[in-house]
């Protein structure tokens, strides 16, 4: 674990060394907040709130991340700074009377974005259910992914189409930390929304586009693409961009539909592709540099003939399998 030299550690606390950055700090350990939440809950101006969110910045403690007009804040997981900050907090006392007014200002910021994220949900919900209605159950897929993946814990998880962060929450105690990429402002409410609801501070949700991730490469050990594959044109990038950011030896697992002939789908649901064969998506990975290492098909008998095979593919990155074949074979030439 890195340590911190002396001129950096007096950095840290004198960032954190004010009231005000220090329930900064304590809010933002909760999870995502705006500058509006932030003074909602303090009371203070907004230019005085941006400037102690800088300070912070500036000493690497917080993370801000833009989503259209509004730019969300949180204290950074990783770095020797933020795992100082995280035991001062430690230490800080219950009963205080500022941090546990903060806490209920707090909650009440929450619930008001919990139930704009729920209307949002309930508006939708009939479609939703409409497909549901056409393959296998999700708690059966998730039995699935989660057998498939096993129980080993994950550094780290990429959840590509995070929807309303149901698989963020799923392996909630498998990773250390996971972030959810989205294309839509109102589905990112709703998994904020649910991540705030069970407590998950470790998983982070952010704005972003699937075949351009804002996202460094080489920084996941395990990326799932849920039923996402069939909205796009050309799915062959998502995968490309999925193994861009998977370390040596990682994983993807993507969920998505067999091939089927529900032409309506393309029409009524959006569906660019109507599912995806064992080859294609075989020769996808294979592209990436990604070899496929089990696939399994769940498929389900609806009424009238209209039902879907829902598919589950796991690939792993190949590079420490052809690193280890080197390495062999330098062995037995020397």
């Amino acid at each position: 674990m890195t340590k911190l030299d002396l001129d950096s550690l007096v950095d840290v606390l004198k960032a954190v060394g004010e009231p005000t950055r220090l329930r900064l700090i304590a809010l933002l350990a909760s999870g995502d907040l705006t500058v509006s939440d932030l003074t909602d809950i303090l009371g203070q101006s907004q230019p005085r709130i941006s400037r102690h969110l800088k300070l912070l910045g500036e000493a690497g403690l917080i993370d801000r991340y833009q989503e259209g007009a509004w730019a969300y804040f949180r204290l950074k997981e990783e770095g020797a700074p933020a795992r100082l900050v995280r035991e001062l907090l430690k230490s800080a006392s219950e009963s205080d009377s500022a941090l546990t007014r903060d806490a209920a200002r707090l909650a009440a910021v929450k619930q008001a974005r919990s139930e704009k994220a729920l209307a949002y949900f309930a508006e939708h919900a009939g479609e939703w259910d409409e497909m549901r209605r056409l393959h296998i159950s999700e708690a059966e897929i998730e039995e699935c992914l989660v057998r498939l993946i096993g129980e080993k814990r994950v550094e780290s998880v990429l959840d590509l189409g995070t929807g309303t962060g149901r698989m963020l929450l799923l392996l909630k105690d498998l990773y250390r930390r996971a972030v959810g990429i989205d294309a839509s402002r109102d589905m990112l409410a709703v998994a904020r929304a649910n991540l705030d609801a069970e407590g998950v501070t470790k998983a982070a949700v952010r704005l972003g586009d699937i075949l351009n991730l804002p996202l460094e490469s080489e920084d996941f050990d395990l990326v799932i693409i849920h039923q996402v594959l069939h909205f796009l044109e050309h799915p062959e990038r998502a995968i490309a961009e999925a193994a861009r950011v998977m370390r040596p030896g990682g994983r993807l697992v993507v969920i998505d539909f067999a091939p089927h002939d529900l032409e309506y789908l393309r029409a009524d649901h959006a569906h660019l592709r109507l599912g995806f064969s064992h080859q294609a998506m075989s020769d996808w990975m294979k592209a990436a540099g990604l070899d496929v290492e089990k696939v399994v098909d769940l498929p389900f008998s609806g009424a009238e003939g209209r039902s879907l095979t829902v598919t589950v593919w796991l690939g792993r990155d190949r590079r420490i399998l052809m690193a280890a074949e080197a390495e062999t074979h330098y062995a037995r030439n020397v």
